[in-house]
């Protein structure tokens, strides 16, 4: 996942649309897989259409548009003003809000200087080393050995990561440390309702982010051709991808929904080709095979549900 992947739902809160997410049948989980796969691609989507608007407000004002238009869309989408939230969750909800806006805007101002699908790759080794590192099994060692290979062959060292700019690496690798974070955090909000929670959680991302945007694009943020696009973008890459992913997590199980994640960093570098013309070099490639490998052998070797 992505860039403000929901949480999962607790095992029972959906269980009874499970059969009907399935797509009716025992068989493989067609409706499920294609809602996952449809949701990376939109993700991909609008964040390239959100890199069209870097030259006219900056990284940092397209996150506070994509944030902003996000929390909007959801909020209104889960009516979460009718819900209220017990005071001693509200800590909870803020941490994974902040982490999940930080990991945005780090995200973005990554790819101002690197390609969109290397940012990716650096990007997943957070969750990859939350789910590698919580694990005392032999064989993860060989997924750890895969995913540092990857990130050797990226990092701006040596000359191995070619035209690659540090600082991008640098903010692609603290959006990895957030991601990490967010995981962290979103599991300690299990408790709650899954799509009241992302809605806060992008609401209070975009609250942490808006001010940075402000600062930086000043009134250029309000003009109606950036407004369009950037609610075109956080549909998209927002939205969406958030909706299908809470459809698929139903019908899916985790070491199939993580088998599927994992091909994340190569979709999005082919998108990325398509959309943005951003060519990579065979190092690069290699090192987002590496990537893809190391979490989908993960995926398909972990024990836990």
């Amino acid at each position: 996942m992505v860039l403000g992947s929901v949480k999962a739902p607790e095992q029972g809160e959906d269980m009874q649309n499970e059969q009907e997410d399935r797509g009716g049948t025992q068989g493989f989980p067609l409706k499920p897989v294609l809602a996952l796969l449809t949701s990376m691609v939109a993700l991909a989507l609008g964040t390239s259409l959100a890199k069209q608007l870097f030259p006219l407000i900056g990284a940092q004002g397209t996150t506070t548009l994509r944030l902003g238009f996000s929390a909007l869309v959801l909020l209104l989408a889960t009516r979460t003003w009718r819900h209220r939230l017990p005071r001693q969750d509200w800590w909870v909800v803020l941490r994974y809000g902040v982490t999940l806006g930080v990991m945005n805007l780090m995200f973005y101002m990554a790819i101002r200087t690197i390609p969109f699908g290397v940012a990716v790759a650096i990007e997943f080794c957070g969750p990859l080393a939350v789910a590698l590192f919580s694990s005392r099994r032999r064989i993860d060692y060989l997924w750890i050995a895969c995913a540092v290979a990857g990130l050797l062959l990226l990092l701006p060292i040596r000359g191995a990561a070619g035209s690659l700019d540090p600082a991008g690496v640098l903010f692609a690798l603290a959006a990895a440390t957030c991601w990490a974070g967010y995981i962290i955090f979103g599991k300690r909000t299990q408790h709650l309702h899954a799509g009241r929670t992302v809605a806060l959680g992008v609401a209070t991302g975009a609250l942490v982010v808006a001010p940075v945007g402000l600062v930086h694009a000043g009134t250029s943020l309000f003009a109606p051709q950036v407004l369009l696009v950037g609610l075109g973008a956080a549909v998209l890459s927002s939205a969406i991808p958030m909706f299908l992913e809470m459809k698929a997590l139903r019908g899916l199980q985790a070491g199939t929904y993580g088998v599927m994640t994992s091909l994340e960093p190569a979709l999005t570098a082919t998108i990325a080709f398509v959309t943005l013309g951003e060519s990579l070099t065979w190092a690069q490639w290699g090192a987002i095979v590496l990537t893809v490998v190391a979490a989908m052998g993960s995926a398909l070797t972990g024990q836990r549900p």
